[in-house]
């Protein structure tokens, strides 16, 4: 049986949000220990070049540091790990846009064999027919529907990020809400 791994969250990190935000060093390296792996495997699923995940990952935490004390937090219903995750995705988004003023964009991750922890992760914490639902959409129509409703992304950001045309991004995210009403109906 595979161990889920899930993103860490709680107290613990908000709390040292805070404290990064009045300028604690441990804080930092406490967060960076405790969080830094999660975004990683995520940023790796949506892209297969390890130079642009550790320049996203470096971008990530200097932003964290610098901008600690803006986080809300639980105030109005965000974590900690998840405003991370924001700026880690929009980081990412911000990188492949750079990459392709420059260059060829970055090969998408080709190496998905079994289950990716996030997926997982998903299927553990969305259970019953949503789950379900969610696990019978086609894989383009998850991947959009997850970087636009889980990760918070817009459309231009989506389809960045995936590397396909906006009217692609907003076609599969209509039919995944169709098919999702169809399901849960």
């Amino acid at each position: 049986m595979r161990s889920v791994r899930k993103a860490p969250t709680g107290p613990d990190e908000e709390r040292l949000v805070r404290l990064v935000a009045g300028g604690d060093r441990a804080a930092f390296e406490e967060l960076y220990r405790r969080t830094a792996p999660w975004p990683a495997v995520r940023l790796r699923r949506r892209c297969a070049d390890e130079q642009i995940v550790a320049e996203v990952m470096r971008e990530t935490y200097l932003a964290v540091w610098r901008a600690a004390g803006a986080f809300a937090g639980a105030a109005v219903g965000g974590s900690a790990v998840g405003w991370l995750w924001t700026i880690a995705a929009r980081r990412l988004v911000d990188a492949f846009r750079r990459r392709a003023h420059h260059a060829e964009p970055p090969p998408a991750a080709a190496r998905p064999v079994a289950p990716a922890a996030e997926d997982e992760a998903l299927a553990a914490t969305v259970g019953g027919d949503v789950g379900d639902a969610l696990r019978r959409l086609a894989p383009e129509l998850r991947e959009v529907l997850q970087a636009m409703a889980l990760d918070g992304l817009t459309v231009r950001e989506t389809s960045v990020l995936l590397g396909v045309p906006e009217g692609t991004v907003k076609t599969h995210a209509r039919r995944a809400r169709t098919e999702m009403r169809k399901a849960l109906a």
